[in-house]
């Protein structure tokens, strides 16, 4: 994630970190070569040269901004609800946390209150597709069982599993019981929520039309500009094209919050609250530092 002061006059205009102009700048640049070649046709070559109403343009550009418009707001929303998803991990875990003090056993609350650093280890590495096992193990007790097909639920389950004996046993009442469970619960549905938007990406027909969409639409446009504005068509084709494109790249960005790029959620800097809340409360020292921005980026 861009963590970025706010930008002045000259920022705003020069600023390339975080910025789609490197994904988008061929494709720019295409359109400005046509628009020229086109506008370099109609000076010398009329002949050859066919005038389009830029009245089709101006509808169709209405419609495909609108078109634009709904599928960002989708992104955003799937963007938003990865990070609220993951605010709520911090929540859940804090408050287990806290309501395990009833758990007597030093040794049993740190094993429990560590897996659920292996828990959000494996979810982060579950989300990018990366080792589940190999990011939790150094959390869980050598003896725990893994679950090969869900790693995080399998640690889930086992501290329930734990909790649940301590309550059969008498050692924390029934309704203390019921408040870890809930917390675990909590959890549970922080994984489903992340695992919903990984594997539910928006329809790619949708997806796919959109992209022709623009694509004609920018190749198209110079065609009603060079006649009207001569040499000034390819700048104003480069603008349109550079909106159209830009907000094309940042909602494929924004579709999967999940991932490595610059504009996704800062899930390792999350791991690490986590990490410095579990340990903190295990009164380890030192902490592991905060993970800060590099470059701007918050990974």
């Amino acid at each position: 994630m861009i963590v970025h002061p706010r930008p002045d006059v000259l920022r705003v205009l020069f600023t390339l970190k975080g910025s789609i102009v490197k994904r988008i700048a061929l494709r720019c640049l295409m359109v400005t070569l046509l628009a020229a070649l086109i506008v370099l046709v109609e000076r010398h070559f009329p002949a050859f040269f066919y005038p389009v109403s830029a009245t089709p343009f101006t509808l169709l550009g209405l419609s495909l901004s609108i078109f634009m418009s709904f599928r960002n707001n989708a992104c955003y929303d799937r963007w938003w609800e990865g990070r609220k998803a993951w605010g709520k991990l911090i929540i859940e875990t804090r408050s287990f946390i806290r309501e395990s003090l009833v758990i007597t056993d030093p040794t049993l609350r740190a094993e429990l209150l560590r897996s659920l650093c292996g828990f959000a280890h494996g979810l982060n590495a579950r989300l990018r597709n990366e080792n589940e096992v190999n990011a939790t193990r150094p959390w869980l007790n050598a003896a725990a069982p893994v679950a090969e097909y869900n790693v995080c639920d399998g640690i889930l389950r086992d501290i329930g599993s734990h909790c649940s004996r301590l309550a059969e046993q008498g050692q924390i009442s029934e309704w203390r019981y019921t408040l870890l469970e809930q917390r675990l619960a909590g959890l549970t549905e922080v994984q489903a929520t992340c695992e919903r938007i990984k594997g539910s990406p928006l329809p790619f027909p949708y997806t796919l039309l959109l992209h022709r969409t623009i694509y004609i639409f920018c190749l198209l446009l110079p065609f009603a500009l060079a006649e009207p504005l001569g040499w000034l068509a390819p700048l104003f084709t480069t603008i349109v094209g550079y909106t159209f494109f830009g907000l094309d790249a940042i909602g494929n960005e924004l579709e999967d919050p999940f991932g490595r790029d610059e504009n996704d959620l800062p899930m390792d800097a999350m791991v690490r609250t986590v990490e410095r809340d579990v340990l903190g409360a295990l009164g380890v020292e030192p902490l592991p530092p905060v993970l800060l921005p590099v470059d701007y980026v918050l990974s």
